[in-house]
């Protein structure tokens, strides 16, 4: 599995997203500052929810803008079982009923699901639990987090 094709896909994702986001502030924005949604009374609130929306949207629009950043900065390393799992590995983690799960960790911003083929791929950053938790691992050990209530545990099977 080539990990530049994913960083790729991931910033060709992250652009989809951001042009999203674009489109729905300048959409609210629009929709906030019509004449017809001037407020009459107390009661008439659809341009400052509008307004919120907008707001909202472009903070969404800077995080993805900042995340595209780290991305492109980002240079994906060969496995070094010296150090184990760092950013830019990819894991192939095993649960206790078998199940395989493939997951590729890199910077803040990027957590999404990919497709490599057939495969599917999960993005992580080192900051989500699970991604804490691989740090300095190595092929053959266990991984232990809690996820609410519940305690999942993996083992590592194989690293990139």
């Amino acid at each position: 599995m080539d990990k530049f094709s994913l960083k790729q896909q991931v910033l060709n994702r992250l652009a989809e997203d951001l042009l999203q986001a674009e489109q729905a502030a300048r959409v609210a924005h629009e929709t906030a500052t019509h004449e017809e949604n001037i407020a009459e009374n107390k009661y008439d609130t659809l341009g400052l929810e509008a307004a919120y929306l907008a707001t909202g949207q472009a903070r969404r629009a800077e995080a993805i803008r900042q995340a595209m950043t780290h991305w492109r900065q980002f240079q994906p390393r060969l496995y070094d079982a010296s150090k184990g799992i760092q950013l830019g590995a990819l894991v192939c983690l095993v649960d206790s009923d078998d199940k395989q799960q493939q997951l590729f960790l890199g910077p803040a911003g990027g957590s999404m699901t990919l497709a490599n083929g057939a495969q599917r791929v999960q993005v992580i950053s080192i900051e989500a639990p699970l991604g804490m938790a691989m740090l300095g691992k190595c092929e053959g050990d266990e991984i232990s987090i809690q996820v609410a209530s519940a305690r999942q545990q993996f083992e590592v099977l194989r690293v990139h």
